[in-house]
């Protein structure tokens, strides 16, 4: 239960895992490689902790928006895990109920028949324009990053737990500034400042509605490449039927494998990330 998550509990889970070399349950995000708490007060939570920036206000700020995401995800009806944010030495770290490992949306996607990971794609898809809509005239900016990796499938549900950072009240410039100060990557770190436009664009999908359901197809696409056209013609026809304000949009940029940046997928394997390559033209 997050109610009985103090600092002190949290900052001895994460010293314990330290000690201990544990593993991460999972290695392909971009912040934090997050882990579950094995035992103890906080046994079976899942905690995320991101790097210190040593800026006590942006951390303030941080704490408040995050708060305000968390309530904004409920009021648009996405389901998320109980979710808490602390500050333990200086650093952010969310904790949250823990999902089953067999529930990750994404290992489900790539065991799963075709016809079931297009519900599996349906029930994420409706979190999605679950989301857009509500937010249509909301007075903040605010994004979303449903991913194929930040969802778990339960009781054919898609459960989302990616609230870092919080994507509300952030400019594009401030956001692409947190992009670069909380990178897990010392590598993003030394040469985003090189190439700041590039890296503060990563973002754009996530404020775009088109782009998220895009985005979600793409993904498909490239896990199970022989499903292609399948995923495909799910994404038009989801997009037509369910998010009809942005349906042109989407549509257009699915008549054929969407694909990532070549920078994105350069950097991605230049900082260990796992993750599935661009479908060749035509494939």
């Amino acid at each position: 239960m997050l109610t009985d998550v103090t600092p002190e509990l949290l900052a001895q889970a994460i010293a314990a895992h330290r000690a201990a070399g544990g593993d991460a349950i999972s290695r392909l995000g971009y912040f934090t490689k997050p882990f579950r708490v094995a035992e103890g007060p906080l046994g079976g939570l899942v905690v995320k902790r991101y790097r210190a920036p040593g800026d006590a206000a942006l951390l303030d700020r941080m704490a408040r928006a995050h708060d305000a995401y968390v309530a904004l995800l409920a009021d648009a009806g996405v389901p998320v895990p109980d979710t808490g944010f602390h500050l333990i030495d200086g650093a952010p770290v969310v904790v949250q109920d823990g999902l089953p490992d067999a529930s990750m949306m994404r290992p489900l996607m790539q065991d799963a028949t075709r016809d079931e990971a297009i519900r599996y794609c349906d029930a994420a898809g409706s979190v999605i324009a679950r989301f857009w809509h509500h937010v249509t005239d909301h007075p903040e900016r605010v994004g979303f990053h449903p991913s194929i990796r930040n969802f778990a499938i339960v009781e054919d549900e898609a459960i989302f737990f990616d609230t870092f950072p919080p994507l509300i009240g952030y400019s594009r410039d401030e956001m692409g500034r947190l992009l670069l100060t909380f990178s897990e990557s010392a590598l993003m770190r030394g040469v985003g400042p090189f190439i700041k436009g590039r890296v503060t664009a990563i973002q754009d999908e996530w404020y775009s509605p088109a782009g998220t359901l895009v985005g979600l197809v793409g993904s498909a696409c490239r896990l199970r490449p022989d499903d292609a056209e399948a995923f495909l013609d799910w994404g038009r026809g989801f997009a037509n039927q369910h998010m009809a304000p942005w349906a042109e949009e989407a549509v257009a940029e699915m008549q054929e494998p969407p694909r990532l940046s070549g920078l994105w997928t350069g950097m991605r394997r230049a900082m260990g990330l796992v993750g599935e390559p661009n479908l060749k033209s035509g494939q």
